[in-house]
């Protein structure tokens, strides 16, 4: 079974035991994958159901709900200020595998990349592929770009503080590395029973002094993610890997 295709579905195309296939998953089933009537493939809501389907057309005949237990232990959400050019993409791409709960797209100081809305529907396909790719039960959330501040704000609004890790990376300065930080408390604290860490990275020339000073003051602890300098589309995945390396159990 792990063999068969996968394609997400928005929950709402699931109805009366049926799902209802836009015009482009009927293009994609039948044109790019080559399935035929009567093929099965498994559909994922990126809300964390599974089902295995069989193709009818127009629609595709739920067969049975599968149970999939390929996600973290821990909710992750990844402040991220924006780098130049489409390097985000593959941050969006590589976190994705990885694990992460939420990407929040920020504007630094010295972010170069202001983008159009285009972009975020193109963050939210490319996360919705890589949760297929890497059979993810959930599609991370891609919030809107904000405002370094902002982002703090609206992200902090959203933890409890006694079940939460909050760390920003800093690429110089003498602060403890992320692996020596991380605890994985095996807390109960968000609607689906996990602990939640947050993890900052910054921009092309890194963040200002002033944005650090504001992260803490928000409760960020400063963390290195080593003595080499890492370009900014290598941080988020780096960080990634070391909590993922953490709290897999």
């Amino acid at each position: 079974m792990s063999q068969l295709q996968r394609i997400a579905i928005a929950p709402s195309q699931f109805q009366q035991g049926q799902i209802l296939l836009t015009k482009e998953q009927q293009h994609y089933l039948g044109r790019v994958l080559r399935l035929r009537e009567g093929d099965r493939f498994i559909a994922m809501d990126g809300k964390g159901k599974w089902w295995l389907s069989q193709l009818a057309g127009e629609q595709a005949q739920v067969l049975e709900q599968l149970l999939v237990e390929t996600e973290l232990p821990v909710s992750i959400t990844l402040m991220v200020a924006l780098p130049k050019g489409n390097g985000f993409d593959e941050v969006v791409r590589c976190c994705t595998e990885l694990g992460v709960t939420c990407i929040a797209p920020v504007l630094s100081d010295r972010t170069l990349l202001h983008p159009s809305p285009q972009k975020l529907e193109r963050w939210r396909r490319i996360a919705a592929e890589a949760a297929e790719q890497s059979e993810r039960s959930f599609v991370p959330t891609i919030l809107e770009p904000v405002a370094f501040n902002t982002g703090l704000s609206l992200v902090i609004g959203q933890l409890s503080f006694a079940s939460s890790q909050q760390y920003i990376c800093v690429a110089r300065g003498e602060f403890p590395h992320l692996k020596n930080c991380l605890q994985h408390k095996g807390q109960m604290t968000n609607d689906r029973g996990q602990e939640t860490i947050v993890i900052a990275t910054g921009p092309e020339g890194g963040w200002t002094t002033q944005e650090v000073e504001n992260a803490k003051s928000a409760g960020f602890q400063p963390v290195s993610l080593g003595r080499r300098i890492l370009r900014a589309v290598t941080a988020p995945v780096v960080a990634l890997s070391l909590i993922t390396a953490t709290c897999e159990v």
